[in-house]
């Protein structure tokens, strides 16, 4: 699967009335000159991170070229999520081909491993059952799940909240964990592709750093650049759908989607630095919209909203962390009460 599309159903629907405004406004239109930019952009942004990590050699100044492609990979990753939803190329294997470039090789995630996981969270987005996105497993995100869980997924379901952005440190390596057990177990399409490029990425990586570096930069590079990847990575998804109500599977799908999305409002600064993920409840209805139309789509779903009165949520970057670490501490309260009763 690859591009997440609104089921025949939503014809003659409230969603349809909206789509076709959107699509009067000339909204889902390509932006070829825009991914070009784009691509081009990120593309020297990785190219040059390493070319400066070979010329600066074995140095401490290299701490700092490890937070640089930090945030290099993480808008790869975002460049990888738009050729997901074929945003970027019309038809399926250019976006799959550019898909696995900058997945597996460039960032060393699984990109058909993702793909599986995205679209089966944008079909169901924080269902209980069926968004991998809100399943318990470090971070628990449904009250019913923290209780019961003992040892250190007891001790972390109970202090979630303290814990979020120190726990993001680990998400890159996450990521690559969940990548190998999805090819080793065969749950990948294209399992030899996706496996040789991974390990070309891995052997050019650390043999990049323990051909360059001493022993000790090599593992401070590795530690640092790896951990704010995570944190960036994590940080752009955070503020989109945790703390939203959870669906109850009877909501059609604009309530579906619009009713479990949250928006922050920013600056252009803060739609490059998230990817257009700001606008992630446009992005749920229409997720094959390219990005730079999200913006101007954002005022006609959010009247649309308010014209058959369905809530939509918007708020400050800040303001949606908040909220989400509030939700991680409700949930993560049954867990604490059953823990004293002990």
């Amino acid at each position: 699967m690859t591009t997440v599309r609104p089921s025949q159903s939503t014809t003659g629907s409230d969603f349809a009335i909206l789509s076709r405004r959107i699509i009067d406004a000339g909204l889902m239109r390509r932006r070829p000159a825009y991914y070009v930019v784009r691509l081009s952009v990120v593309t020297l942004m990785f190219v040059g991170g390493w070319a400066a990590f070979f010329a600066i050699g074995s140095s401490w100044w290299q701490m700092i070229t490890a937070v640089f492609l930090a945030v290099t990979f993480a808008q790869v990753a975002l460049v990888a999520h738009d050729l997901a939803h074929r945003q970027v190329f019309r038809t399926k294997r250019p976006s799959a081909v550019a898909g696995l470039l900058a997945g597996n090789l460039g960032i060393g995630m699984s990109y058909g491993w993702w793909l599986d996981k995205h679209t089966r969270h944008h079909n169901n987005p924080n269902h209980d059952d069926l968004d991998p996105d809100v399943a318990p497993e470090v971070l628990v995100w449904a009250t019913e799940s923290a209780v019961g869980r003992r040892g250190l997924k007891g001790f972390i379901t109970r202090h979630q909240a303290a814990l979020f952005f120190p726990l993001l440190t680990l998400l890159a390596v996450s990521l690559k964990v969940s990548s190998v057990k999805a090819l080793r177990h065969g749950t990948v399409k294209q399992r030899g592709v996706e496996s040789a490029l991974l390990i070309l990425h891995a052997v050019g990586y650390l043999g990049a750093l323990v051909l360059v570096l001493s022993p000790l930069q090599a593992v401070a590079f590795l530690l640092l650049h790896q951990a704010l990847f995570g944190v960036y990575l994590g940080m752009t998804f955070a503020p989109n759908h945790k703390g939203m109500p959870h669906p109850t599977g009877a909501e059609d799908y604009l309530r579906k989607q619009v009713l479990t999305s949250r928006n922050v409002r920013g600056s252009r600064l803060v739609d490059a630095a998230l990817g257009g993920l700001n606008y992630q409840i446009e992005h749920h209805l229409f997720p094959g919209m390219p990005t730079p139309h999200l913006r101007k789509a954002q005022p006609i779903v959010q009247a649309y909203c308010a014209e058959i009165g369905v809530a939509y949520v918007q708020t400050s970057l800040v303001t949606s962390y908040r909220q989400a670490l509030r939700h991680l501490h409700e949930v993560g309260a049954s867990a604490r009460a059953e823990h004293a009763r002990r």
